[in-house]
């Protein structure tokens, strides 16, 4: 690929030019709005310049009820060999380009598991992708060539492929992506009308669950609205859920002892379905979950800080397999937990203590 025209200049958009641009591809980027066309230039994606002929490849970052009709006129005009979009709905994109009569050879759908509660150009990352699943939702009807290309584009994003069915896709996306953020949504709105001293008490695992509620409610619109049956479903799912552990909390509250154990032995059982589905989340690399040790360190919060325990860890030949930070409330300090190997946790935790660090047991 040595060339490539990017539709649609958003978090999405702008991360893959960039990408691209570090690869040596020369990128065209286009967008309905030419500001922001000109912003994702200036960050040095590409050039907000025409393309003089056909491009290699037409990336289509444009909203899931979007992508079909600006594909349409894309492959009406003739601006690539190869069309692919990158929208987080799959099925109905290509259901709506069908439904148009457009040879849809020279067209595959694709999605990159990667993103920003942030949106818009100014957001982008040209390594926003790395490391992260790149859906491709080739047919029979896709040319060999134009896979390629979508592989080729994967690759300067350094994502992983992975092929799936379309509507497999949008089914899966359902489960590990637009269901949470609804949920995330549901719990982070009964902070809204809260007493501040309740809110005041908020930790990390508050944080945990409501971190993806501050993405951008229009863009999640557009997403819902392209995948809205599988989602429903879901959610009637965990509604069943609910209204079983409303019912146990309330035998909880029973003076009738056999009541209590049938709400404990409820809420017990939802508990556990909860271990059983966490541990199937993929781990670091996307490989086997593993249990790591945790080492927490008191810091201050002051330049520097964190950057020190790394540098101290690799001293001691310890690899940081993963991070969390809990901040304080009130206060100028915050406890890092350091996840290791367990073998090196007594190594980590010996080097800390003697370069001075506060350790919490």
């Amino acid at each position: 690929m040595r060339t490539a025209l990017v539709i649609g200049t958003g978090l999405i958009g702008t991360s893959a030019a960039l990408a691209l641009t570090g690869r040596g591809v020369v990128v065209h980027l286009a967008d309905h709005d030419p500001g922001q066309a000109r912003t994702a230039a200036a960050l040095g994606a590409g050039t907000d310049e025409a393309p003089e002929g056909p491009v290699d490849l037409a990336i289509v970052a444009a909203p899931p009820a979007h992508v079909a009709p600006v594909l349409a006129d894309a492959v009406r005009r003739g601006l690539a060999r190869g069309y692919v979009d990158v929208a987080s709905v799959k099925g109905g994109p290509r259901r709506e380009l069908e439904a148009l009569g457009l040879d849809l050879s020279a067209y595959i759908g694709t999605h990159p598991m990667s993103g920003r509660e942030k949106s818009g150009p100014l957001a982008a990352t040209g390594d926003l992708f790395e490391g992260r699943p790149w859906v491709l939702t080739p047919t029979r009807d896709t040319d060999t060539e134009v896979l390629n290309l979508a592989l080729e584009l994967v690759s300067h994003c350094r994502a992983v492929p992975v092929v799936m069915d379309a509507d497999a896709h949008d089914r899966a996306v359902a489960l590990v992506s637009h269901m949470p953020h609804l949920v995330s949504s549901m719990v982070a709105a009964r902070l809204e009308h809260a007493e501040e001293a309740a809110v005041r008490l908020c930790g990390q695992g508050i944080r945990d669950v409501t971190r993806i509620a501050a993405s951008d409610p229009g863009m999640w619109i557009d997403i819902l609205s392209a995948n809205p049956g599988p989602v429903a479903d879901l959610l009637a799912d965990v509604s069943a859920d609910l209204d079983e552990t409303v019912r146990a909390l309330r035998a909880l509250q029973s003076s009738d002892e056999e009541k209590r154990r049938e709400g404990g032995a409820g809420i017990e059982d939802v508990l556990r379905r909860g271990n059983a589905g966490q541990v199937r989340v993929p781990g670091k690399h996307g490989s086997a979950p593993r249990v790591y040790e945790t080492v927490a360190v008191l810091i201050d919060d002051q330049p520097g800080q964190l950057a020190r325990i790394f540098a101290d860890a690799g001293r001691a030949g310890v690899n940081i397999e993963d991070v969390r930070i809990e901040h304080a409330t009130g206060q100028q300090a915050g406890l890092v937990q350091l996840m290791v190997e367990p073998k090196a946790a007594p190594v980590l935790t010996a080097a800390l203590r003697e370069r001075g660090w506060a350790l919490r047991q």
